[in-house]
């Protein structure tokens, strides 16, 4: 797939904290409704060096992709660096691993939207994804008929569910602090690298706002330290979501982490006001990011990445045969988890492993395109990367399996 490097339109919109702003918003989303509390029921307690550990990793990752976008400005995606260092076959199957991610992501996601709302109504599993089926169903409706969601609302709901993270870390650690931290490791240290695969999901989107490096009013001044305003900010949500989580649902097998940590001190008020978030930061993120992947399937279709059967069709603004595709795709995953022939576990690991991937490849072109000390942070976030990836474990297969079909078809 030949993938366009344009030039960003230089609108000078965006000064140190409104990219910060859309930093946050495009790291914190519907992911830390659920993932937390699963990396706490991987390793425990020592799930919380795993949140250290990636913190760690954030670091060079964000000067990389900073860097990316302050010196090769260009719209078009992570696929668009791949494609300047590694070469089209390269960008292709970056394309395809992202497609393969929001595949697998958007049935968990509704189905995180689901289990907040089994726990609202006091039902069970197959409750939480009959209501993410039918979630889907709705976004996949919504936007066959061309009704999205703006960009500029999620980053607004990514606001409200910031505000609530931290609330939720207020009332709960105060009376909670101390509880559940022993064993520290009852699974074992390997358990660690586990959870890391795991809370990969909750670190992806350093890459989003390089994007945007020409509406900046001073790229080379304004994005490293609207991205070192965001570095803080994560930081400190996530470590204290990371210990209240563990102190107050750690050996519980929660699926509704935050609405625990709200109930600790807002009681059932508290926590129903999470569900009703949960569902529409779900359904929003679905409507954004749906829209989206349906005409990067086209794309990947006209560059024979995909069967080129997904790019007929009358030319609309959502493509309505990759949108069916992932919208079918996506039903058998929830029908298949509501028949226990497939678990939440699995579908965030392999969610995650596609992310990871795609992380790999530009990474790996960040460090022949780059120079200087912008290559060298690539090149330990690159090595750092592929230790989670090791994690990852059989989970591999899933991106493996994704580039060698779409290396295939490109043949």
């Amino acid at each position: 797939m030949a993938v366009e490097a344009r030039p960003i339109a230089h609108v000078k919109t965006l000064g140190v904290w409104r990219g910060a702003a859309l930093y946050v918003g495009a790291l914190i989303g519907p992911g830390v409704l659920l993932v937390p509390s699963l990396a706490a029921q991987a390793a425990g307690p020592a799930a919380i060096i795993a949140f250290g550990g990636l913190l760690v990793l954030s670091a060079p990752l964000a000067v990389a992709f900073a860097a990316l976008g302050v010196r090769h400005p260009v719209a078009g995606g992570v696929a668009t660096y791949v494609e300047e260092g590694l070469g089209r076959a390269a960008a292709a199957v970056t394309g395809a691993w992202f497609l393969g991610a929001v595949f697998l992501g958007a049935p968990a996601v509704s189905l995180i939207g689901g289990y907040y709302v089994a726990d609202l109504t006091g039902s069970g599993t197959a409750v939480a994804a009959s209501v993410g089926l039918a979630m889907l169903g709705v976004v996949v409706a919504a936007n066959a008929l061309g009704l999205r969601v703006s960009s500029a609302f999620q980053v607004v709901l990514s606001s409200v569910l910031t505000g609530v993270i931290v609330v939720a870390i207020l009332v709960a650690l105060p009376s909670r602090a101390g509880e559940n931290w022993t064993p520290f490791a009852p699974h074992g240290w390997w358990a660690v690298g586990t959870a890391a695969s795991i809370l990969m999901w909750m670190f992806f989107g350093w890459e989003a706002v390089a994007q945007l490096a020409g509406d900046f009013h001073r790229p080379e001044h304004d994005l490293p330290r609207a991205m070192a305003v965001a570095f803080g900010v994560i930081a400190v949500v996530y470590v204290g979501l990371a210990a209240a989580t563990i102190a107050v649902t750690s050996g519980s097998g929660s699926k509704v982490p935050l609405a625990d940590l709200m109930a600790v001190g807002l009681g059932r008020g508290g926590r129903d006001a999470t569900a009703v978030l949960a569902v529409a930061l779900t359904m929003g993120t679905m409507n954004v990011y749906m829209g989206g992947s349906a005409k990067l399937a086209e794309a990947l279709a006209d560059g024979r990445a995909l069967p080129a059967w997904l790019a007929r069709g009358a030319r609309r603004s959502v493509p309505r045969r990759p949108l069916a595709v992932i919208g079918a795709g996506g039903s058998v995953m929830l029908a298949a988890l509501i028949a226990g022939l497939w678990s939440t576990g699995a579908l965030v690991r392999s969610t995650s492993a596609c992310f990871v991937a795609v992380y790999v490849l530009a990474l790996a072109s960040a460090t022949r395109i780059l120079d200087g000390n912008a290559r060298a942070c690539a090149a330990v976030a690159l090595a750092l990367t592929l230790v989670v990836a090791g994690f990852t474990t059989t989970y591999l297969l899933v991106p493996a399996g994704i580039a060698l079909v779409a290396l295939v078809l490109r043949r």
